[in-house]
């Protein structure tokens, strides 16, 4: 079956997972991790993407990432993989692929996704074991989020997020989205999340959905399961 095209759309929050080649690891110590922030930084703002959150794994990156085009965010995704994996081959004496070919990426509808989505990539270390709570690991926007460390690069909230209902002021709202990451998330939203960046499709209301598949040309959603009903 032909791999269908990635799902893209201009202004609109993407949560994007890049995934390490099976018995790799993306960062060995502190400088690898400094080195990638870095490198998403500048790559980011030379293709137009604006970054609203990011983890790092040692297995994978998990952003949320708004392009400005189309086609900027794959042009920044090979960008970050040209001007990070060089480097860190050369320093860990290795060589060959570091990322998995082909990145996952899933539109958000920003109103009704989008903080949960953010939630989910900062809880990443913890639902992985890296720390024992989402605040407590270093090298995500999560501590940004809540208040505790302040990251200028990274992007305000869009102003239809959820995430501007949770306090009138800026102490509210930190307050309020650290109760969230304390808060670990269902199973079954997990779940979705997951399966909808893996699989490349939307999250949102049929109305979203609908609204990026007629600017898209690509279904944005699995098709309805059975035979489709037969014409009178």
């Amino acid at each position: 079956m032909a791999r269908l095209k990635r799902l893209v759309v201009p202004r609109v929050p993407h949560h994007v997972c890049h995934r390490v080649v099976a018995g790799g690891s993306a960062f060995v110590d502190t400088a690898d991790h400094e080195a990638f922030i870095s490198a998403l930084r500048s790559c980011s703002a030379e293709h137009g993407v604006t970054v609203l959150a990011y983890a790092l794994l040692s297995q994978q990156v998990q952003l949320i990432l708004i392009p400005d085009r189309a086609e900027a965010l794959g042009r920044m995704m090979q960008a970050l993989t040209r001007q990070y994996v060089g480097p860190f081959n050369r320093k860990h004496a290795r060589a060959g692929a570091l990322w998995q070919s082909r990145f996952s990426s899933a539109p958000l509808q920003a109103s009704l996704h989008l903080l949960d989505c953010v939630v989910y990539v900062e809880q990443a270390p913890q639902r992985s074991g890296f720390a024992g709570a989402a605040f407590e690991y270093p090298w995500s926007s999560a501590c940004h989020h809540a208040g505790l460390r302040s990251e200028r690069w990274l992007a305000a909230m869009p102003p239809d997020s959820a995430y501007w209902k949770l306090g009138n002021t800026p102490f509210e709202r930190d307050a309020a989205y650290r109760h969230l990451l304390e808060r670990p998330m269902s199973l079954a939203q997990v779940q979705r999340i997951e399966s909808t960046v893996l699989k490349g499709w939307a999250l949102g209301s049929g109305e979203f959905l609908a609204e990026i598949g007629a600017s898209t040309g690509r279904r944005p959603c699995p098709a309805p399961r059975g035979r489709p009903p037969l014409g009178r």
